[in-house]
C-alpha cells in the first residue's frame, strides 16, 4: 500500500505551526507547503482548518501578522512568532517529547 497523507494527531495543528513559524515568518500558503515538506508529504494541511489555526494563534497573542507583497508581487498577510509564541512552543515540545516517550514505552512493553 503507497504511503498516503495523514491526519494529524489532534492538538499538535498548533504546535507544528508555531514551529515553521519559529524557523521564518511566512504567509498561510507558505506555512502549509513548509509542513508538507518537512513531513515529506505525510502532512497535508487542509486549508480551512490552517485559516482556524491561524486565526486562534493570532487571537491568542501566539503569532501576530502584517501585510507585505509576496515574491509574485501579490498582498499577503506574513505571520511571525511573538515572544509568548516561542514560550509556548517550548511548552508544548517538552510535553510532546513526554508524551511520545511513554507511548514508545507502552508499544515497546512485552
Amino acid at each position: 500500500m503507497p504511503d498516503r497523507p495523514s491526519d494529524l494527531v489532534q492538538g499538535t495543528l498548533d504546535m507544528l505551526l508555531l514551529k515553521t513559524l519559529a524557523l521564518e515568518p511566512m504567509h498561510g500558503y507558505g506555512i502549509s507547503v513548509r509542513i508538507e515538506q518537512m513531513s515529506k508529504g505525510v502532512f497535508r494541511l487542509n486549508a480551512g482548518s490552517l485559516f482556524l489555526a491561524i486565526q486562534r494563534l493570532e487571537r491568542e497573542g501566539l503569532i501576530e501578522g502584517e501585510w507585505k507583497p509576496t515574491e509574485n508581487k501579490r498582498r499577503a498577510k506574513y505571520y511571525a512568532l511573538t515572544q509568548k509564541g516561542r514560550k509556548r512552543l517550548d511548552n508544548e515540545r517538552r510535553e510532546w517529547g513526554r508524551q511520545v516517550a511513554a507511548i514508545t514505552r507502552i508499544l515497546e512493553a512485552s
